[in-house]
């Protein structure tokens, strides 16, 4: 749990800086980080994606009909359980909680933020890592980065960004504590398919935050449990 931790924490500093910094930044400001913050984490997607797209032993076939087929079905199954509302009720709920009742951009902050810092593959390899070998070094990475995206996202969409350090606990601790039961089906060719629907949420992500909400990108999570599947049929994407 060491690695989950210290990314817990580092995305609670970044809150905190973001909270105290974002009040001496203007509106006009706050609009160009996230602008800045959106097009850096569609960037991080991109990577993401082509890393595997463009690895031929795991994707011989490119991983685009891999991409739409888990999409298209994950989402389907996403907009039936409607996972996006579960999240904005929560956060409403933690809105409610913490005193910020009046804060329109509260749920928003956390729904985005909390998307961006919980999907990818550092989050999920580094939480297995962790559990199977005590190697928190790539979660350790990501730490660093968190605190500067939630902090970069605190300071233009509201504090409600800070409190994705919730569902980054649950999520990194909860795969960590699985990893040795996780880690005999994670096969590399699972863990590629994962990593690449995985960078394709993330861009959306980013979509999101350049031309506003256009995309549920929650409701699309169990495209990267249907990756996983994928991986152990037999055909190629």
């Amino acid at each position: 749990m060491t690695g989950t931790l210290i990314n817990t924490g580092a995305i609670i500093a970044g809150g905190l800086f973001g909270v105290l910094f974002g009040r001496l930044i203007r509106e006009r400001h706050q609009e160009t980080l996230t602008m800045a913050c959106g097009v850096g984490t569609m960037f991080l997607g991109i990577a993401g994606a082509m890393k595997y797209m463009l690895h031929s032993d795991l994707l011989p076939g490119g991983g685009g009909m891999l991409i739409v087929a888990c999409l298209a079905l994950g989402g389907l199954i996403g907009e039936i359980i409607n996972i996006e509302g579960l999240f904005e009720r929560f956060g409403e709920w933690l809105k409610q909680k913490t005193g910020n009742a009046k804060d329109q951009g509260f749920v928003p902050g956390f729904v985005t933020a909390s998307l961006t810092v919980c999907i990818g593959a550092m989050a999920i390899m580094g939480a297995i890592q962790d559990g199977i070998s005590g190697d928190w070094s790539t979660l350790g990475a990501k730490a660093i980065l968190d605190l500067i995206i939630v902090m970069v996202m605190t300071c233009s969409m509201g504090k409600g960004c800070a409190f994705s350090a919730i569902p980054v606990f649950l999520w990194e601790g909860g795969l960590t504590l699985l990893a040795s039961v996780l880690r005999p089906v994670m096969t590399d060719a699972a863990m590629g398919y994962l990593s690449l629907v995985g960078s394709v949420l993330i861009f959306c992500v980013g979509l999101n935050l350049v031309w506003g909400k256009k995309i549920r990108v929650a409701n699309l999570l169990p495209a990267v449990i249907l990756a996983v599947v994928a991986a152990f049929l037999p055909i190629q994407f």
